[in-house]
């Protein structure tokens, strides 16, 4: 019988997201070949919607993809949605069929602009490292409230005192951080965070997170965590948003994390609106990969309508 090469030897297997061997590997699970792709930018030619790829940090190599829609005026000034894609912080990426078809949906129908952090993967990047890149992509966004950043778009286009955060399941986890980090920082010059919308998101359990441990060594991945539990987060009163909408799907195995959440929020110091939605006989984040399905234009047509209510 032949003995398997050492180097063929997993150390350790998360499906389905990624596997480990043994001399250091990392080798990610292909059950999404076919349905989740990359994709150029450019004009879309049916929604006129434009986008392109920017270089957030040239230290990092972090990316990000602005979109924009058709624009009528050069002096329209649009609300401007920042996106966090999911993925459990070790797959998933702004420029991928998911990603663009989403936020080509947002854009469209809410007419805002769109930016997508690409943030640095675990666990060749170990957590927090993904926090760390969203909030970096965040302040770069409004280094530009001036005018005068280094994104003509960004400069030229967005409404500043209009701004949005959205993410679903890690992305949700992040999306919420930059926002609490956002006004325990005192919020950010000429930059207002108007509203957060937390889809299908991923806060942890009572039990540690065998895969969380793995990407977050430094960190008990338990509900002691504030990263991964916001309950247990001291700043979680200084949320630098108005309001906040909270998605859940009544078949996620998440969803009792998510109505946590909304509770926290409903219950504690922070003083906003928190809203919430539940999408029933549907799972996880379903509306990214049957994004035609009834069910997934009403729950994307919930996230326009939040972004264009009136404070």
């Amino acid at each position: 019988m032949a003995s398997t090469s050492s180097n063929e030897e997993i150390s350790h297997d998360f499906p389905p997201f990624f596997k480990v061997y043994k001399d250091g590997r990392v080798e990610r699970y292909a059950g999404l070949d076919g349905i989740v792709k990359p994709i150029a930018t450019g004009l879309d030619p049916i929604t006129k919607v434009q986008s392109k790829d920017v270089v957030v940090s040239s230290e990092t190599g972090v990316k990000a993809r602005i979109f924009v829609p058709e624009i009528h005026s050069p002096d329209q000034k649009l609300p401007l949605l920042v996106h966090y894609h999911g993925g459990g912080f070790c797959i998933g990426s702004p420029f991928d069929t998911i990603t663009h078809g989403f936020l080509t949906f947002l854009v469209t129908q809410a007419n805002i602009m769109a930016i997508s952090i690409d943030y640095r993967l675990a666990p060749e990047h170990p957590l927090p490292i993904a926090y760390d890149d969203s909030w970096a992509g965040l302040q770069w966004i409004a280094s530009h409230s001036n005018r005068l950043g280094l994104e003509p778009w960004i400069n030229q286009y967005v409404d500043f005192g209009r701004v949005y955060l959205t993410g679903e399941s890690a992305g949700a986890n992040l999306a919420h951080y930059v926002a609490v980090q956002a006004g325990a920082a005192g919020g950010l010059d000429g930059f207002k965070i108007v509203g957060v919308l937390i889809v299908h998101p991923f806060f942890v359990g009572q039990e540690p997170d065998k895969m969380i441990k793995y990407l977050y060594p430094t960190s008990s991945a338990g509900d002691d965590d504030p990263k991964l539990n916001p309950g247990v987060d001291p700043n979680l009163k200084d949320m630098g948003c108005d309001r906040v909408l909270v998605c859940v799907a009544e078949k996620d195995g998440l969803k009792n994390r998510g109505v946590a959440y909304y509770e926290t929020l409903g219950k504690g110091e922070w003083g906003g609106k928190v809203e919430f939605d539940e999408t029933l006989g549907e799972d996880h984040c379903f509306h990214l990969f049957n994004s035609n399905s009834e069910k997934a234009v009403t729950l994307m047509k919930k996230m326009v309508d939040f972004i264009k209510q009136e404070d």
